[in-house]
């Protein structure tokens, strides 16, 4: 396995992860690659060699070990990790295709048209169904490989000695582990740091989509406070009542311009004055 590639791919991909993404790559990277590189080929690489049975028929030696690892631990955690690590493949090739869409946009309209995306990495739309979808097929890979290391190997203790009892053996036969107890401490470990990856996948989902949720709900209580706004003052009655009020000022401005003004207080003390003079005064 090429675990640079694997290295390069991986860290391409951070950069477009959540917090709990990061943390999920450095668990994978520290924890399960480090590990699985450094320690668990060494400690199971001569599983098969060490694994005695107190007898010399020929072929039973075969069948028991093949009886007690029908797969080998470090094949099946190899397994898990290209299934779990090869899915973040898909979120680079999307956000390359719109990358490569936007320079196309680009050269067809020239550099100041308007660009098809805002950020080519920002997880919208397409790009955010296609980081979901793989964050549920990982969680849903280390799952089943969990559940299936606990169904192949019946639990994940290794006792020192087994009983067999399959043909060509003779008759029951005991077999014996090499060092079950440190092939048993990896194995817990393994398996703890997948359900830590299981747990924080899952936090990550939820931590998406709840961000999404409360996007959505926050857009859709901005509009419904703007709509009934602007209707109010087009149809409402407020709207009409401004209108009417406004309209009635200007008809009664136009109206009383050219008109004479009213009869004043001045105008009648002068007409008594003159009607005193007419009548001889005092």
């Amino acid at each position: 396995m090429n675990w640079a590639f694997l290295q390069g791919l991986l860290s391409g991909v951070n950069k477009y992860s959540t917090a709990f993404g990061r943390v999920w790559l450095s668990i994978v990277f520290l924890f399960r690659v480090m590990v699985f590189v450094v320690a668990a080929e060494k400690v199971w690489g001569d599983e098969q060699k060490d694994f005695k049975c107190n007898t010399a028929q020929p072929g039973c030696h075969n069948v028991c070990y093949d009886h007690f690892f029908p797969v080998s631990h470090v094949r099946l955690w190899a397994l898990q990790l290209i299934f779990v690590t090869c899915p973040s493949l898909l979120v680079v090739m999307h956000v390359s295709y719109r990358e490569e869409r936007e320079k196309k946009n680009q050269l067809k309209h020239g550099e100041g048209c308007r660009r098809l995306y805002k950020d080519t990495g920002k997880k919208r739309g397409g790009l955010w169904w296609t980081y979901v979808l793989t964050l549920v097929f990982k969680m849903v890979v280390d799952a089943v490989f969990v559940y299936l290391l606990y169904y192949i190997y019946e639990g994940y203790d290794f006792p020192s000695l087994v009983k067999c009892t399959q043909v060509p053996c003779p008759n029951t036969v005991d077999c014996f582990i090499s060092r079950p107890t440190e092939k048993r401490i990896f194995t817990l470990f393994m398996v703890v740091t997948s359900l830590v990856c299981i747990l924080l996948t899952f936090f990550e989902i939820v931590y998406l989509v709840g961000k999404r949720c409360r996007e959505c709900f926050s857009s859709l209580g901005h509009s419904r406070h703007l709509v009934p706004v602007h209707t109010s003052l087009i149809n409402g009655k407020d709207g009409l009542s401004v209108v009417e009020t406004r309209s009635a000022k200007l008809s009664n401005h136009d109206n009383n311009r050219g008109k004479a003004p009213p009869y004043s207080d001045v105008q009648f003390a002068s007409t008594l004055c003159k009607e005193f003079e007419r009548n001889g005064g005092l």
